[in-house]
Formats: C-alpha cells, structure tokens, sequence
C-alpha cells in the first residue's frame, strides 16, 4: 500500500474519530454554515457590509407590528441611533389617522435614522424627513384573520362595527353597507385598513382595477420588503439579509396578543366575504405573499429553514435566561405586577395579554442583562415614553454642548431620493393612481393597535386559508 493511501486512510480515521468525540459542537457548525448556504457571522467580521441603519417600517394595524417595532426600538438603542417619536399632542402615534408629517415628530428625536411608530403613509414627507439611503419596509397579513382580530379589538372605538348588534361580525357581513359610514370616526378600520394605512383609497370600487394594480405598483416601487405575519420568522431572514444585520438583531418575543376568548373562529364563507369587502387588502396580501416566497426561493428552502431554526433556537435561549430557565407564561394585565409591563385593553371584551419578569431576576444578572429583559417584553405605549426620555436627555446634553451660536434648531434638509432597492437602480416614473405618496382626508382618532406572527419553515406558496390558520392572534 502506497503511503499516499496510508495517508488518506488516516486521515478518514482522525475525521471520524473527531466527529465521533465533538459531536454536538459539529452539528451546530453545520448548522451555521450549512454548505451552500451564505455564513452567519456577525458584526464586525471581515468583507461583511456595514449595517444598514436608517429604516422606515410602517407599522401598520393588527399585523404582528407591534413586535416588529419593539424589535426596531432595542436595535436603535443598541446602535445609539435615533428613533423619531411623536410629538406629545400625539400622543404614542403620528396623530393618525392623518397624514404623516414631520410637524408629528418631537424635535428632540430629529435627524431620525429609524420610523416605526403608527402613521398613515406619506411618502413625500418621509422623503423630506429621512437620509437619501433610507430603506422602507411594512408588514402585512392575511385578510380573514386581520379583520376578524379589527373587529374584536375596535368594536368598541369604531362605529362601523358598534351599531352592529350583538357585535356579531356575520351580521356586519352580511349587509356592511347598513353599518358602514365611511368617512365617520375610524372608519378606516372598517374597510381595506392596509390600504389606508399606506396612504391609499380606502374606498375605491372594487370594479376599479387600473387604481388597484397602480397602487401596487407604487407600493411595491416604494417598499424594498413586505413582510407577512403568518411567515414572520421568514420575513425577518429577508429583513436581515436586506440590512446586513446579525442574528441577534432580529430576536424577538411576540406582543400584544389577544387570548383565545377573545378571538372567534370565522365560520365557513366568512373568509370570502371579508376578501371581497377588503378587495384592496386582499390584492395587495396575494401580490405579496407570492413575492415574499421568490424572494424566499432566491436564497434557497435549506438557507432559510435552517436560518429560522437558528433564529428560534437564540431566542429560546434569550427567554429562558430571561425568565429562569423557562418559557415566560402569557399573563392578563391584572397579573402583571409591574406596570410598566401591562398591556393596553382596548375594552372589556377582549384581553390583551403580556409578560412579567421574574422577581429574582437582578441575581446574577448584569443591570445590562436585566435592561435587555425588560425592553424585550415591553408594551408598545410604555417602550415610546422611556424612548422619548432617554433620547429627550441625550438631546439636551447635545444640545448644551453646542457652541453658542449654533444653538438654534437645525433645519432638515430637503431628501428627494426613495429607493426601491439598494442594489437596483428604477428609472420609469410612478404610476398615475394615488398611493403611498399621497392619502385621502380623515379626522378620526385610533387607539394602539397590535399584530401577530405564525411560525413554519417549510418554503412555498400557500393559500389564504392555511395561512390564516396558522396566524397566532
């Protein structure tokens, strides 16, 4: 036997052995750099891009949002970036449901690199208002559930679905027209709520289909990822590819959650009859759920399961080491004893629910770690006030340090650029059909609103009803 294949049949011998004796160690590395697959390294590693930080999420209603934004809140305060906030007369959302302005954004929160509390969509002002190179993302969700989870959560807030009796969401259905007045107080949460929220025609007919598909067109121009609810884990894998962001600056835990009393099954034809009432909502979801899953396909099925396992298995980590070891059980806000944990209840029909901290979390936990925690689970209207504080106090820190004749506002300058992609270049002008860049009139007021996330791996187009039964709210 030559000593070349003495050498080779060592060789063998030793990577079996190794493997045998590392295992565990060998399977995770697989994991993370699964062959084939692009490797998950992290910040600062080199030829990895910078992370993208000026991003505007548009948060929008009932669409696991509320997790997404908490997500967004703690990698602006990792990264010591700015968070615009409202101002205080708007209280924690950009006075919607009128068209963002930057008149809406607290001063001590300008120059913004990151946007994702609740506006209605106006693209020309965000324009104004964030850098040249600032990335839009939104979110959105199948049409049954969300409207069912409207129903519920603003029956008692929006007329449309208040004189409906019994609050029965089949009899709403069956004659909407007999109840729905579209330009009374909330009424936008009646009708094509996505649409409106994105600066759309809330009530164009459905018969109109040149307005349909150019506002897809220009939502889709605008926007460089919609995410869905049902596939939230999956939407953040594109979110992370698309910032150039690590792992651990997609770890979440969901908020804003209804118990299961307070949802309602949809009964056999209800589904169809919401899809037809939100004609538009129903276009955009189909439009871009298709578009999330070739936009999935082009990083590959293994690439994004295995980023999903990897992405769950961190954050079960974070939990248990949150929580003692353990998965957090869901709790109504009369159980949480801390109130700067409890959810807002939108009435007394429905029941948000939240998480509490452990009592002996400060043992071994750093005042770092401990932070971390509670910024994890925090409620949206909460998050925005401690936000709002500590960025208020950066200010005028800022602002004292200041040579004096420097001292006056700074005014914004003029952003003329949005772009769809970052790698692509869009020369044909936007559609003619109003859009993001523009939203019709309301003067009705909102309350906070939540969203949801369902969970699988498994890559492919999927109809509305799987997708809507899979959705967690």
């Amino acid at each position: 036997m030559s000593q070349k294949k003495i050498f080779l049949i060592f060789v063998a011998i030793s990577t079996v052995s190794l493997l045998l004796h590392h295992g565990g160690h060998f399977s995770w590395t697989m994991e993370a750099f699964h062959i084939g697959c692009p490797a998950l390294r992290s910040h600062p590693a080199p030829g990895l891009k910078p992370k993208h930080t000026n991003v505007v999420f548009l948060k929008t209603h009932k669409t696991a949002s509320t997790t997404m934004q908490n997500l967004l809140f703690r990698f602006a305060e990792r990264n010591n970036l700015t968070a615009a906030l409202p101002v205080q007369a708007c209280s924690h959302q950009f006075c919607y449901p009128r068209s963002f302005t930057s008149h809406f954004v607290h001063p001590h929160t300008l120059p913004p690199n990151i946007i994702t509390s609740h506006m209605r969509f106006n693209k020309g002002e965000l324009q104004r208002l964030m850098p040249n190179d600032t990335i839009y993302i939104t979110i959105l969700r199948e049409p049954g559930s969300m409207f069912e989870s409207l129903f519920s959560y603003y029956n008692q807030y929006c007329q449309s679905f208040k004189r409906v009796p019994n609050g029965s969401l089949e009899a709403f259905l069956e004659e909407p027209w007999r109840y729905y007045r579209p330009d009374e107080k909330d009424s936008m949460y009646a009708r094509n709520t996505l649409t409106f929220d994105l600066g759309g025609d809330k009530d164009r007919p459905a018969t109109d289909v040149a307005y349909a598909r150019g506002f897809l067109a220009e939502v889709d121009r605008v926007f460089s990822l919609v995410m869905i609810a049902e596939y939230f884990d999956e939407s953040l894998v594109l979110l992370r590819h698309l910032l150039s962001w690590d792992l651990d600056d997609i770890l979440y835990v969901k908020l804003n959650m209804r118990t299961p009393s307070s949802k309602r099954s949809l009964t056999p034809g209800l589904p169809s009859k919401i899809r037809a009432w939100n004609s538009l909502d129903a276009r955009l979801y189909d439009h871009f759920n298709a578009s999330l899953w070739r936009q999935l396909s082009a990083i590959g099925p293994a690439c994004v399961a295995r980023e999903v396992r990897l992405l769950r298995r961190a954050q079960e980590r974070l939990m248990r080491s949150c929580f003692g070891g353990r998965m957090p059980p869901l709790r109504t806000a009369a159980q949480i004893k801390n109130k700067d944990l409890r959810p807002w209840q939108p009435s007394g029909k429905v029941d948000i629910v939240g998480y509490d901290l452990p009592v002996n979390l400060s043992r071994g936990f750093s005042s770092q770690a401990q932070e971390l925690c509670l910024k994890l689970i925090m409620p949206e209207v909460q998050y925005t006030r401690v936000l709002l504080r500590s960025q208020s106090l950066r200010y005028r820190r800022g602002y004292q340090l200041r040579p004096q004749q420097q001292t006056h506002p700074i005014q914004q300058p003029i952003r003329t650029v949005l772009p769809r992609h970052p790698q692509v270049q869009r020369s044909q002008p936007p559609p003619a059909a109003p859009g993001p860049a523009s939203g019709t009139r309301s003067t009705s007021t909102s309350k906070p609103a939540a969203g949801t996330q369902g969970r699988t791996t498994k890559i492919g187009p999927r109809s509305a009803q799987t997708q809507a039964s899979q959705t967690e709210k």
